[in-house]
């Protein structure tokens, strides 16, 4: 798994991918709708066979949690998402090194953030208008997430930034006219629920630790239409059986 894990840390550093990361392989293309969507990825390259295979997949819907004492996150965040980049898939910002995110005292550094809509994991058989994703990984390539749910509300001043260099076309980035802050997009209550799941996308390795906020955070309607307008299809995986998987809170 560590060796598998460090690959996957160098392709998406590599290529912009996003969902921990979008591709494996640059030359296998994948969709999320018809005959290259989620229920065919398993069968469009060997190196995606987990996607059919794997017993600890995500997204899930959380539920049926199990009461635990959970460490606090220890999130050391600074101003450094520098990009922008439309794959195809999401809309992603990749993030210069030096934030991190420690737990149960191993630290993660933050590599990049990037968006869903509608939202892959759900809470309570809940579905969100839109998730963010804060993708992190350790000093061995193992990758730590953390899940931020939206609900349609106030505009969200941080995304402000982000939306405003979104790229239209796909496979293109725009600088960041300044350096924007993932602290921006968490919520002030920062307690969470934490399961073990893989990748969202292609090639859904597994062994990916994911840290779901409970409180969500808002943006306007027109803010997720311009998202959804941008990328002109849902960007998520369907729900994956959570099977003998433990959610903590």
């Amino acid at each position: 798994m560590k060796t598998k894990m460090n690959l996957l840390t160098l392709t998406l550093l590599a290529s912009g991918c996003a969902s921990i990361p979008h591709h494996s392989d640059q030359n296998t293309h994948w969709s999320y709708t018809g005959q290259e969507g989620p229920s065919h990825w398993g069968s469009l390259d060997p190196k995606y066979s987990m996607c059919a295979t794997g017993v600890n997949q995500s997204p899930i819907d959380l539920t049926k949690f199990i009461e635990s004492d959970l460490s606090p996150l220890v999130l050391a965040y600074k101003s450094g998402g520098y990009e922008v980049i439309n794959n195809g898939h999401t809309i992603q910002v990749n993030y210069q090194p030096g934030s991190s995110l420690t737990i149960n005292g191993h630290t993660y550094e933050l590599k990049q953030f990037h968006f869903h809509s509608p939202s892959e994991n759900h809470i309570n058989g809940k579905s969100y208008p839109m998730e963010a994703h804060l993708v992190h990984a350790d000093k061995d390539g193992n990758l730590a997430v953390i899940g931020v749910m939206f609900e349609e509300g106030n505009e969200n001043k941080a995304l402000n930034a982000v939306w405003g260099e979104m790229p239209l076309m796909a496979g293109s980035k725009n600088d960041l006219p300044f350096n924007v802050s993932a602290v921006d997009i968490l919520p002030t209550n920062q307690d969470y629920y934490r399961f073990n799941g893989s990748l969202t996308t292609p090639p859904c390795s597994e062994g990916v630790l994911w840290l779901v906020m409970k409180q969500p955070i808002t943006a306007s309607k027109k803010q997720i239409v311009q998202f959804n307008n941008i990328m002109q299809q849902p960007t998520n995986r369907p729900i994956q059986p959570t099977n003998a998987r433990a959610v903590l809170e």
